[in-house]
């Protein structure tokens, strides 16, 4: 592949380094590509759109017809993301992408065009509350659904971040992060109790775990068709709490439509987990609890980059994963309810 045919984007991590920089790395994938694309009867042609960022290689294949393919290479800790992609398609194939091919031993996947961003439509256009709800109720019935695969997800090798076991997950990120100041540790330390109880409360509820895309915002989603949706990227995913997946989309959304569109929001999202036994107020306050925790699953990803990814340059990842530590000692805008009695509920959203 001659230099002229690849442009490469680095974003705002210049100095992060990928394997994309080794030739040997890079030949191997292209040859890679074109392995697949040839058992297709497909070729690729053009200018190829290289992404590098420290958490994957994508790049932008055009196919000859017209068509174009996605390359994707996760680092080793976020490996399982092809492995997982296709069994997705299997489980849930009307809500994701089917790859063309994976080699899960390299972290490579080669997935087809989705279609276009939802970013790119709320760019274009005013889109309403009610389009962010259903992008939620249709997430939600995928993640109900995935519930009975929690530990063929894990088999997998999808991160274990099980409700239970977020007070031990919690200690590692702690333990293991050299960047909290003193004042920080502290703080950290002493909210520990608190996030035990946390987590006991929100199993108590019963919603079982599934799985937690971690990072769904507005460009990790395709408008397949007018009110429907394609779920994809799930480099940061995690079997874990189901609802500690709402907090991005549900920001997104606010930053956009104001705070004020939250509890709608929160409410679209529970109506496929209703009718298993727990009342709409014991839902809401594990809405409530799952936003606190989620920080902890986004923590997490910042330790899912390329080894050598900052280099001598500092480790960028380690700085964001304290700071998502941190957001624990926040209330969520989305307010639990205080814990009520089994069958009242609220008079209305709060």
């Amino acid at each position: 592949m001659h230099e002229a045919t690849v442009s490469v984007d680095r974003g705002q991590y210049h100095d992060a380094v990928t394997p994309w920089e080794q030739e040997a790395w890079r030949g191997a994938a292209v040859g890679w590509v074109a392995e697949v694309l040839a058992a297709r009867g497909l070729r690729a042609t053009g200018r190829w759109e290289v992404r590098l960022r420290p958490w994957s290689v994508l790049v932008r294949i055009p196919v000859r017809g017209g068509n174009t393919v996605w390359f994707k290479a996760n680092p080793p800790a976020s490996a399982f993301e092809g492995a997982l992609s296709a069994a997705l398609a299997r489980w849930v194939p009307e809500h994701v992408l089917e790859p063309l091919a994976v080699d899960a031993e390299r972290g490579w996947s080669l997935l087809p065009d989705g279609g276009e961003l939802f970013r790119n439509v709320l760019g274009r256009e005013a889109v309403g509350p009610g389009t962010w709800e259903e992008v939620l109720r249709q997430y939600a019935t995928m993640q109900r659904a995935l519930v009975p695969r929690a530990r063929e997800m894990e088999e997998l090798g999808v991160p274990g971040a099980r409700t239970a076991a977020l007070p031990d997950l919690f200690d590692r990120l702690v333990a293991e992060n050299t960047a909290p100041g003193s004042d920080e540790r502290r703080d950290l330390e002493q909210l520990r109790p608190r996030l035990v109880d946390w987590c006991a409360e929100l199993a108590a509820v019963g919603v079982a775990d599934s799985l937690d895309h971690s990072d769904l915002h507005d460009a990790q989603l395709f408008v397949r068709e007018p009110g429907r949706f394609t779920f994809f990227d799930w480099g940061d995913a995690a079997v874990s709490h189901p609802f500690c997946s709402l907090l991005v989309p549900a920001r997104r959304a606010s930053e956009r439509l104001g705070p004020e569109v939250l509890p709608r929001l929160r409410d679209a999202y529970l109506e496929p987990w209703t009718g298993a036994g727990s009342t709409a107020a014991e839902l809401r306050r594990a809405v409530g609890l799952a936003w606190r925790l989620s920080a902890l699953g986004r923590a997490c990803s910042w330790g899912r980059l390329f080894p050598a990814a900052y280099g001598t340059s500092g480790d960028t990842g380690a700085a964001e994963r304290v700071r998502w530590l941190m957001e624990l000692r926040n209330d969520p805008p989305v307010r639990a309810p205080a814990r009520s009695r089994r069958g009242v509920t609220p008079s209305g959203p709060r």
